[in-house]
């Protein structure tokens, strides 16, 4: 469902993303873990549409990014780590509007955005004006959003930011849902405990170039590791390891 081949990011002289290339199979959650500056959020970003790589391929349903976006857009939802809502709509009519760009018709996104906005605990605020609500409101609104189109891929940069515990778990248990039912999911985190308990499949980035990529398991033999925590491995692997220079 995502193909990413050989893609390069320059800025300058500076190498953002160096020939990176991943494997991400069908109906899995792929996790992209990385420390500051490794390169996670501009490989979103390519892979969304918003930046174009130098060189090499994205293709999401088999459609490249950069040549066919509409069609391969249609594919995905994106939920960025710092989304904008229009803060003087209500919930609904913020709803209503997303529906209009991805003409949704009536009777599918009116039911599955109820469904979420109860599941979201935000029923009994869907009137309201958007700007009253709390971050992990307005989080969960993104999701819900985002959900309601019943995407064959979503990409998730950061989350859980502004959602408490209950929230988190939520997102878990609905993630693995919609993975099970075949939905191709990518994850971005700093948050190496979540990508642990749920990614069938994560790549540790470091300095714009793929370490290792593949299961928990697949990531404790190439660091030649018996640590039983992805953490102790993560910062085993992104501390030894020396690539191009790479931004966030």
């Amino acid at each position: 469902m995502i193909e990413i081949k050989d893609c390069t990011k320059r800025y300058g002289e500076l190498i953002a993303v160096n020939s990176l290339s991943l494997n991400m199979g069908d109906s899995k959650i792929f996790g992209l873990l990385g420390p500051n500056g490794a390169g996670k959020s501009t490989t979103i970003k390519m892979m969304v549409g918003l930046i174009k790589p130098d060189s090499g391929y994205i293709k999401i349903g088999g459609y490249d990014i950069s040549m066919d976006p509409i069609n391969a857009k249609k594919m995905m939802a994106y939920i960025p780590e710092k989304g904008y809502l229009y803060e003087k709509l209500t919930a609904w009519e913020y709803i209503t509007f997303i529906s209009g760009l991805y003409h949704l018709k009536d009777n599918s996104f009116k039911k599955n955005a109820s469904v979420y906005l109860e599941i979201f605990g935000l029923s009994q605020w869907r009137d309201e004006i958007i700007g009253n609500f709390s971050m992990g409101m307005k989080q969960r609104l993104q999701l819900t959003a985002a959900f309601m189109r019943n995407p064959k891929v979503i990409i998730l940069d950061e989350p859980h930011n502004g959602l408490d515990p209950k929230g988190v778990r939520l997102l878990k248990d609905i993630l693995f849902k919609l993975r099970n039912e075949g939905t191709t999911i990518v994850l971005s985190t700093h948050i190496i405990a979540i990508a642990e308990q749920i990614c069938d499949k994560i790549a540790i980035i470091n300095k714009g170039s793929v370490v290792v990529q593949g299961t928990n398991e697949d990531l404790r033999h190439y660091a030649r590791s018996s640590d039983k925590n992805l953490e102790d491995i993560f910062l085993r692997l992104t501390s030894d390891y020396e690539g191009a220079g790479g931004m966030r």
